[in-house]
């Protein structure tokens, strides 16, 4: 599917190189789903994001977190954080359905062993989101089980960007924001790599927004009436095939902040930050019987280049969750514009 997106308006983001999709999926074996829920009084969905065609339970894989503002209600980031491990398909979706969507989440799970085999006898679904209740009727909680399915099946590599899944409600420095990617690759001994980094962009303001230095924000904000406080959020999720193990995926997502801040983001005390990282390199199968298992590390020395990567993928995708969406008006007569309606590069 094509949409215009920050390389189409002539927007150059860094120096890397993109890959070839220039999103998440670049990343071998990562798969994108959405399903979304567009009514008069609803404006909201579900993202999933799946790490490899293996069980994620059965064949886990290192993970890091870096809860960077924890003004959040994200399901599963603590034993995350203490394990470093990934064990279920990554989910984001609005606040007040955290709870259904992690239900439905544990049940596609116990389903999936089943059929393999593998006994579940516990699971930890991570599920993060952001409050779309300007847009969307949000204490409705109109995202269940079918919509989890849904977007589980429906997963591919050329995933629609903008106001879909959970981002169909989402605000984003005062305009439409939602679901965005971007992706890098870098060579390491002769090889490629690729780290690739999706968003649910919710956060910002109007005012601070700023593109290639640029701040458009300041005159758009002066015709057009948007929340003066940075009360949103923000979920950046990065995926890669380096081989980072937990705690150096932590601090290449701690880069993610790098991004927002040079589109013009303060992350203000009402705004969540989370990005989580994780590596389809190294994955452990906890069925093996033997105590030591023999995994591949990255030096240490060379993280400037995935860490800078971290930060172009961050802020291309903030701006292409932005300039893929429409204009949307809510269950309350809401109106929030979309970028592309109000500004073009250049002009």
């Amino acid at each position: 599917m094509f949409q215009m997106r920050a390389q189409d308006f002539g927007i150059r983001v860094g120096s890397l190189p993109r890959g070839p999709r220039n999103k998440i999926t670049d990343v071998p074996g990562v798969l994108v789903g959405h399903a979304t829920v567009d009514t008069p009084t609803h404006k909201t969905g579900v993202t999933v994001i799946l790490p490899g065609p293996q069980n994620p339970f059965t064949h886990k894989l290192p993970a890091g977190v870096c809860p960077f503002n924890g003004f959040g209600k994200t399901a599963g980031l603590l034993q995350l954080q203490e394990l470093g491990t990934l064990e279920t398909p990554i989910a984001l979706t609005n606040t007040l359905n955290v709870g259904l969507v992690h239900d439905a989440m544990v049940e596609y799970m116990l389903s999936r062993c089943e059929a393999e085999g593998v006994a579940l006898r516990s699971v930890n679904p991570l599920v993060c989101e952001c409050n779309d209740s300007t847009l969307n009727h949000i204490g409705e909680r109109a995202v269940g089980r079918e919509h989890v399915f849904s977007a589980l099946a429906s997963a591919c590599q050329d995933f629609a960007e903008g106001d879909v899944g959970g981002g169909k409600g989402m605000i984003c420095h005062g305009l439409k924001g939602g679901i965005g990617s971007a992706s890098r690759v870098l060579a390491f001994d002769g090889k490629t790599y690729t780290i690739g980094i999706l968003v649910q962009s919710n956060h910002g303001v109007l005012s601070d927004l700023t593109v290639s230095g640029v701040n458009i924000g300041a005159g758009l904000a002066r015709t057009l009436e948007t929340r003066a406080a940075d009360q949103g959020s923000i979920i950046a999720v990065l995926a890669t095939d380096l081989p980072l193990d937990a705690r150096q995926l932590a601090r290449v997502a701690r880069r993610v902040s790098v991004g927002l801040a040079r589109l013009g983001s303060h992350i203000g005390h009402g705004s969540g930050e989370v990005f989580v990282a994780f590596s389809t390199a190294n994955p452990f199968d906890f069925r093996a019987e033997t105590a030591v298992r023999m995994t591949t590390a990255f030096h240490e020395e060379l993280l400037d280049l995935p860490f800078r990567a971290a930060a172009e993928c961050a802020e291309e995708a903030v701006l292409n969750s932005m300039l893929t969406a429409h204009t949307v008006t809510g269950w309350q007569g809401n109106t929030v514009y979309a970028l592309p309606e109000l500004w073009r590069p250049g002009v």
